[in-house]
């Protein structure tokens, strides 16, 4: 339990802290020296969190007090940062949470910890506690300026533009200023490529250096099964015997569930997301070769190293030149070439998502059957 002394003294830190009463009451301590009392609590099973006051304008048992009326509407199933946003003034924090709370459902769950993590450290500290209506482009634009790393002040300007364009509508501001500096930060860099050769032939070669490079067996095998599927390498890492399966056509084919791939939130939660991988002749004989290592159905297929499959590719002499990654580059530039007419399927084999709705032009039999003839082809170019 807190005392007032100790809310007193209380002294800024480089890193912002936490104080802990009780109840979910806690003494936020920004770097600025702002202390501002906040509740943590879960309504409907979701942790939330409601922004109090400041101190000393509330002091620790009016903060008490409130954390008391709060656990009290939660009783009887209310949600008090709700009704905190209805009748106080929106401080660039609560609006900034109630986006969030908004949109989190939109994203996967490192994105939304990424975004409302970005928040706590470059903006909530010394701009937090301000009335949103009061921000002007000014305040926003020394804000942005003083974060380390051009990228990062974009992402937030984008974050921040976003936040006022949801409070806009609500009436909570008049203008959006996030809008008027994004032309003032520096520009975004060029993006980044990864290394990857895109010839049939350039690929079949570097698919021999890593198949002869020397490496543990199972190395060895998963970084053969990675150029053979032109999967993500944490999908590979994560798989497991019983994701492999048989289709409707008696083929065998790997079933990728929706939460190891690069989804949104929502569509990592549903089965109808998974992505099925077609195995070709010589990505069987690969599994076969690594059943040895891993035989039990539920084990991983490769249990290896974050690292392992890239430092292989170095050992094979293909540094700079290609990376575990660089396969999917090299699948759809190849194939691309070679089956120009197939640019879809090409796309809907690398689980990327194309726009328009793909998956109703043909059924799921003909979705496989292309994606089959495709591997097959891929199979042929770096083992022919």
């Amino acid at each position: 339990m807190l005392t007032n002394a100790a809310v007193k003294s209380a002294r800024p830190r480089p890193r912002a802290y936490k104080l802990f009463d009780g109840g979910g009451l806690h003494l936020f301590v920004a770097p600025t020296g702002l202390k501002s009392w906040r509740l943590k609590y879960r309504i409907a099973g979701r942790e939330k969190l409601l922004v109090i006051g400041q101190f000393p304008d509330i002091a620790l048992d009016g903060a008490r007090a409130r954390r008391d009326q709060a656990r009290a509407a939660i009783a009887i199933g209310e949600d008090p940062a709700r009704s905190a946003e209805r009748l106080a003034p929106r401080t660039l924090e609560q609006a900034a949470r109630a986006w969030f709370e908004a949109r989190r459902e939109r994203w996967s769950i490192a994105h939304a910890a990424d975004v409302i993590g970005s928040l706590e450290r470059h903006i909530f500290p010394r701009a937090g506690a301000r009335a949103i209506a009061a921000i002007d482009a000014a305040e926003l634009l020394e804000l942005l300026e003083s974060i380390e790393g051009a990228e990062t002040a974009r992402r937030v300007r984008q974050r921040l533009d976003a936040i006022f364009a949801f409070a806009r509508p609500r009436g909570w501001v008049e203008d959006n200023p996030a809008a008027l500096i994004a032309a003032e930060l520096a520009p975004p860099a060029a993006p980044i490529r990864h290394p990857a050769v895109t010839t049939a032939a350039d690929a079949r070669s570097a698919y021999r250096a890593i198949a002869s490079a020397g490496a543990r067996p199972i190395v060895n095998l998963a970084a053969q099964f990675l150029a053979l599927t032109a999967v993500r390498v944490g999908s590979l890492r994560l798989a497991t015997w019983e994701e492999i399966e048989i289709d409707d056509a008696g083929a065998p084919l790997w079933r990728i569930p929706a939460a190891h791939l690069k989804l949104s939130r929502a569509r990592k939660a549903s089965a109808d997301h998974d992505h099925l991988v077609p195995l070709s002749r010589a990505a069987r004989a690969v599994l076969e070769a690594a059943r040895g290592h891993s035989g039990e159905p539920t084990a991983k297929i490769f249990p290896i190293g974050e690292r392992a499959i890239g430092e292989l590719h170095d050992r094979a002499g293909l540094a700079g030149r290609h990376v575990p990654h660089g396969w999917r580059a090299s699948f759809s530039t190849v194939l691309n070439e070679a089956m120009p007419d197939e640019r879809v399927a090409i796309d809907e084999a690398l689980a990327h998502q194309v726009k328009g709705k793909v998956e109703s032009a043909y059924n799921r039999a003909e979705q496989l059957a292309r994606r089959r003839a495709l591997f097959d082809a891929w199979a042929t170019v770096l083992t022919g």
